[in-house]
């Protein structure tokens, strides 16, 4: 009987050597690709789904939405999970669940399967989203971490930045039913580098722990709930009673008060007793630091911005000018190729460089690309689509600047044991900040059009619904520009 393979940490790097960190880099790249992807690609299909549903855009949004709230709050239980059941069994299983949602809501007949199928794929893609940060974080020399954080972008970027493209003609050909299976082939592929190369060991390189502490469930209800009010508030502004976004909204409030008061407990509990008892899902001692905290408020204020964006430009594209779901993804594609260029080349700099100043340099770049779409003019249309693509570009651009500077600078100051729970709460504000970010669009939205008398939908393009669009891009610039100053706080003591 053939002895079992070691595939804890230590037994594979002395198997492949200096080049194992990047083969490790490259399993979890591929299924975090797969995660970005079923994150971003389903705003293409939403005009295509509302007409298929006979739903209005409020609803439809929702598969988006949903999405956004399940992975939002299981990001906080990946520390957890990485010490229970180790990286593989943490990230198989959140592969397997990926696929099986893509494949559900593929075949799914009604919305609520289809919502289902969306909240199905954002608890997968939340826990695995936080797990890069780590490996590279802990993998990786200081020297080297920012080329690492290079590398992993360029590769994680060309999903959502090919992802439109494709899905827009699959959305034209086949219907909205086939982005659902893009994800497929990266699960697969995903499922078959984490047999060789994951290992099965935790974060700290030792056997997981399945006796250790146990999940702080109270907790997770609690930002699960508060989440939840937080969005539906926001969705009842948009098209409910000032009365009941009121009570949502403040129940939101009142639930996140319970939530840090709990967590204070869970922290001082902890540490009375180091070996019994239950590990905070959010240990608000990290705080204490300053370049984690100032990292932590440009997470949320970037997260609104980028995910509010990525709906909104297609809504805009579609139902402000009238463009068809594939050649939106064609004007897309050179501004995500532009990206990952953009962050190897950042990700080489973040080693060298404060990463105060490349976060700041970034949101200029980002607030001014929101801000400088007002100057599409539909009385000149030879110049829409090359604004388009210029304007688009230069967002990413500054999102180049962002992406592999933020992270590494918001943690650098975190000791080793604190570094799981600092990447799951810095994706966790990021991701918060994009489910409202994705509401707060749709808000705007429609009370821009409704002010302007126009009605958001297919039809011809008018100069009413332009301005709303316009206004709701200002709001993103004047949001981005706001994160500025916490941005400039990241700088070195």
């Amino acid at each position: 009987m053939a002895e079992p393979v070691d595939h804890s940490l230590p037994a594979l790097r002395a198997r492949y050597g200096d080049r194992y960190r990047w083969l490790l880099l490259l399993s979890v790249m591929v299924g975090t690709m797969a995660a970005i992807m079923s994150s971003t690609i389903i705003n293409v299909a939403i005009p295509d789904m509302s007409q298929h549903f006979t739903l209005g855009q409020e609803r439809a949004q929702w598969a988006t939405s949903g999405f956004m709230a399940a992975m939002t709050v299981s990001m906080l239980t990946t520390p957890w999970l990485l010490a229970r059941y180790g990286y593989r069994g943490t990230y198989v299983g959140c592969m397997w669940l990926l696929l099986v949602g893509g494949v559900a809501g593929g075949f799914a007949n009604s919305f609520p399967l289809v919502l289902a199928a969306r909240v199905v794929e954002g608890l997968a893609a939340g826990v695995v989203q936080p797990i890069p940060a780590i490996i590279i974080l802990r993998a990786f020399e200081p020297h080297e971490q920012g080329r690492a954080s290079g590398v992993f972008g360029m590769g994680v970027v060309l999903a959502p930045a090919l992802g439109p493209s494709i899905g827009g003609l699959l959305v034209d050909g086949f219907g909205w039913r086939s982005i659902f299976f893009m994800v497929v082939p990266f699960c697969i592929a995903s499922l078959w580098l984490a047999r060789r190369y994951v290992p099965t060991t935790s974060p700290g390189g030792l056997a997981a722990n399945r006796q250790g502490a146990s999940l702080d469930w109270r907790g997770l209800l609690l930002a699960a709930a508060g989440t939840l009010c937080l969005l539906n508030g926001l969705v009842e502004l948009q098209g409910g009673t000032v009365l009941g976004a009121g009570i949502l909204l403040g129940g939101a409030a009142l639930l996140l008060v319970s939530f840090v008061v709990l967590q204070r407990r869970t922290l001082k509990a902890r540490q009375r007793h180091p070996d019994q008892g239950i590990d905070p899902l959010m240990n608000l001692s990290l705080f204490k630091d300053r370049r984690f905290a100032m990292g932590s408020i440009v997470a949320f204020i970037y997260g609104i911005a980028l995910f509010g964006s990525t709906y909104l430009l297609p809504v805009y594209m579609q139902m402000g000018l009238g463009l068809s779901a594939s050649y939106v993804g064609t004007i897309l594609l050179p501004a995500g190729l532009v990206l990952a260029v953009s962050i190897a080349v950042v990700g080489r700099l973040a080693d060298h460089q404060p990463t105060h100043r490349l976060v700041s340099i970034g949101l200029v770049l980002l607030s001014a690309s929101f801000a400088l779409m007002v100057t599409i003019d539909l009385g000149r249309p030879a110049q829409i689509i090359p604004l388009l693509i210029a304007w688009a570009i230069l967002g990413r651009i500054g999102l180049g600047f962002i992406l592999p500077s933020l992270n590494i600078g918001a943690m650098r100051g975190l000791g080793h044991g604190h570094i799981p729970q600092g990447s799951s709460v810095i994706n966790f504000l990021r991701m918060l900040g994009g489910a409202a970010g994705v509401s707060l669009c749709g808000i705007v939205l429609e009370w821009r059009v409704a002010a302007h008398g126009a009605l958001l939908d297919t039809g011809p393009a008018s100069p009413a619904r332009m301005a709303a669009f316009d206004e709701t891009f200002l709001m993103l610039a004047a949001i981005c520009a706001l994160a500025l100053v916490a941005a400039l706080k990241l700088r070195d003591r």
